[in-house]
């Protein structure tokens, strides 16, 4: 890639060894997507990126090559590693670790970008909002992928969705007004709440959680999410000394 391009504003996704002394390393970058770069002798102590390759910290990148690995030229980062406290960095791990596994390999996604930025801004001066904060970027995964549903209306009839009736949730469907209260299941005031991205009541933030992980889980895959694992290992121990 030439010089005079325009370095890339980027962040670490997930890295992993190569070689001896090399990384393959994941992006997020703003105009190109999920992006995976071969980032020669960054392992070596003497590496300037060694310090430079880290999670949550704004970086400009600039790369090299035409075939589906690319050698990372450049990086430097253009602030400070967002600081956050210890839940708020599980929580930034999980969204890193979806990113990942969801996006496709060099396919922008810049208002995704935008909102990931927000995301991670967000879980460094907000760690008491943190359910509020994934769930609303979960929500913009969803529709940078393309999944579409409907969370006003009633799927059969058409009818608005009402605050105090049950929904019944069918994939490929959208919500159907019903009587049943299981799994599937949804009140009216959380649909509603859902399109207004207003996670501010606890139950609606559970409610969200149930449905993202649904409705995530065929773009996650069959491997358990490592982050989540960790999550919920910390977590009974975080309990236990609150």
């Amino acid at each position: 890639m030439n010089e005079s391009i325009p370095l890339e504003r980027a962040f670490v996704l997930h890295r992993r060894e190569y070689s001896e002394s090399s990384l393959l390393v994941d992006f997020f970058t703003e105009h190109h997507g999920r992006l995976t770069l071969l980032a020669k002798g960054a392992r070596r102590g003497k590496s300037p990126l060694k310090a430079v390759l880290q999670s949550f910290t704004p970086l400009l990148l600039r790369w090299t090559g035409k075939g589906e690995l690319k050698t990372l030229t450049k990086a430097e980062a253009i602030s400070m590693t967002l600081p956050m406290m210890p839940m708020a960095l599980y929580s930034g791990f999980y969204v890193n670790e979806v990113l990942t596994r969801v996006l496709e390999n060099q396919t922008p996604y810049p208002q995704l970008f935008q909102q990931y930025l927000q995301c991670l801004t967000s879980l460094a001066v907000q760690p008491n909002q943190l359910e509020p904060t994934l769930r609303t970027f979960e929500f913009h995964t969803l529709k940078a992928l393309g999944y579409g549903v409907d969370f006003t209306h009633c799927a059969a009839t058409g009818e608005p969705v009402l605050a105090n009736m049950w929904y019944q949730f069918r994939e490929n469907e959208g919500f159907i007004a019903s009587l049943l209260q299981n799994n599937l299941s949804f009140l009216g005031k959380d649909l509603l709440a859902f399109e207004a991205l207003d996670f501010s009541e606890k139950s609606t933030q559970q409610a969200a959680k149930r449905f993202t992980r649904m409705v995530l889980k065929p773009y996650l895959g069959s491997q358990p999410l490592k982050s989540r694992e960790l999550f919920q290992t910390i977590l009974p121990n975080k309990l236990k000394s609150g």
